[in-house]
């Protein structure tokens, strides 16, 4: 098998931990401390970790963010564990679940029980974040600033969300983080938080949101409540997927995946990529495939336009790499993995045009085909929810201040809709100062005009012409819950 550790990179640098042993379905394999489960797998070759329980066809993972069910396993005895945000350690028994699933019988003896420990006790904090991404984090800056007990906790074994990802330079002012690698973004919003009032809890799951504003909290196999007196919710968002041929095959992979191994892990996914989607995301994460020195066969995207900064697609283009609008992909070929990929050019209805199909040797399928709101945990707690396909779609009714219609209950960032990691950082901002506001703390009327006038300031221009359209669909809505 070809190497596929990335050893050197122009702007990354890859410090792997010790190298240590796991089982996956009985066999010993090598990977590192610091990697996840999934990624130790992918290191070692593995690209079908079950099979679908009636036609039995190859499964993978997709997202690589914890945010879809593809990559579910039992590790160490544990059914339906998200590999691809679990850390591997030594000595795991990682073993790909089998057939369907099934009731016990009616015997206390056959019962499986979660090995967990239930903490018998609510632990309580003044303002609750969930999510330590950009917007996550930026709420902790203003919440600490002005002084409230912060517990910002995530799914993840680290901090920094999609900003750990994203090696190109930001955009925008200078408190915008512009000229400045998203990598490096992190450190410095870390170093804004006051220590003595916030709590950073990692590998730490909500499951729970309810309307007294209490968590249900899953950390490292103890589960546990966390009521606060305001919650900020700060969850991101997930992939979309596409529907074609064989798009569950193994190699079929989310752009957030894609970024992932290559700019987390420094594993390269494969070694000829078909990118499907040429907006930002969908353009960005083809120019870091060519820093990893890996080939983008080409870019499809089936509106008859660019849908990114055309300095990102100017970028690949110098590169060599064909984009062509008017495309989409109708199937992806390969038994147990990707193997290529049929394309096509698309009429005004989206529809495939006869006899314009093209086959392409590739080994991985990118999606960059947009995200959804995370806001799962919102609706349960009794939010109100509204679609607005201009904010990425259902998404929590929520006012200037991103306070939702449970008072005390804030959103922030891709969870309140899809924008940038710019916005997303400053709706971080604006909630935190917010919520840290509405408990009495004393708050600077000038700041929140400023971060109000910032992102008006994002949302102008063409590219910022759909953000725009959908938050004044917001406003509409949040008047009509009088908010």
């Amino acid at each position: 098998m070809a190497e596929i550790r990335l050893t050197e990179h122009p702007i990354l640098q890859f410090k792997r931990g010790r190298k240590i042993s796991f089982t996956f379905n009985g066999k010993k394999l090598d990977g590192h401390e610091g990697e996840t489960v999934a990624a130790a797998l992918h290191a070692a070759g593995v690209t079908t970790y079950r099979r679908s329980p009636q036609l039995h066809r190859p499964r993978g993972f997709f997202c690589a963010i914890g945010k879809c069910s593809s990559c579910l396993m039992t590790v160490d005895g544990v059914p339906n564990v998200r590999i691809c945000i679990t850390p591997l350690r030594e000595g795991m028994k990682v073993c790909s679940p089998k057939g369907k699933g099934q009731l016990p019988e009616d015997d206390p003896a056959t019962i499986w029980t979660w090995p967990g420990q239930y903490v018998d006790k609510i632990l309580e904090t003044e303002v609750a974040i969930i999510g330590a991404g950009p917007a996550g984090l930026s709420a902790a800056v203003e919440t600490t600033r002005m002084g409230a007990e912060t517990v910002v906790f995530d799914e993840n074994d680290g901090i920094g969300g999609q900003l750990i990802k994203q090696t190109h330079m930001f955009f925008g002012s200078k408190e915008q983080h512009a000229k400045v690698r998203g990598i490096d973004i992190v450190p410095l919003l870390l170093e804004q938080i006051d220590d003595s009032r916030a709590q950073i809890m990692l590998e730490a799951t909500a499951i729970g949101l309810y309307a007294d504003k209490t968590l249900g909290v899953v950390r490292r196999q103890e589960l546990f409540g966390l009521r606060a007196q305001k919650i900020i919710m700060a969850s991101g968002a997930s992939e979309n997927m596409l529907a074609f041929e064989h798009c569950d095959l193994p190699g079929v992979y989310g752009a957030g995946a894609v970024q992932t191994l290559m700019n987390v892990y420094g594993l390269i996914p494969g070694r000829r990529v078909l990118m499907v989607g040429a907006g930002n995301i969908g353009l960005i994460v083809s120019y870091q495939l060519l820093q990893a020195g890996v080939e983008v066969v080409e870019v499809i995207e089936a509106a008859p336009y660019i849908g990114g900064y055309h300095v990102h697609a100017a970028k690949i283009r110098r590169a060599g790499v064909p984009i062509h609008t008017c495309h989409t992909i109708t199937k992806a070929s390969g038994q147990e993995k990707v193997e290529g990929a049929v394309v096509a050019q698309v009429d005004s209805h989206w529809q495939p045009i006869p006899n314009t199909q093209r086959e392409l040797a590739v080994d991985v399928i990118c999606l960059a085909v947009g995200l959804s709101p995370t806001a799962e945990l919102l609706f349960q707690a009794g939010c109100q929810s509204c679609y607005i396909p201009e904010l990425g779609g259902h998404v929590a009714v929520h006012d200037e201040n991103l306070e939702t219609t449970v008072k005390g209950i804030y959103v922030a960032g891709d969870a309140s809709g899809i924008e940038e990691a710019s916005t997303a950082m400053l709706e971080g901002r604006l909630a935190g100062l917010c919520a840290a506001e509405s408990l009495g703390k004393k708050a600077i009327s000038e700041r929140k005009e400023e971060i109000l006038s910032q992102l008006k300031e994002l949302r102008t221009g063409p590219f910022g012409e759909k953000a725009r359209k959908g938050k004044e669909m917001m406003r509409q809505e949040a008047c009509r819950y009088g908010l």
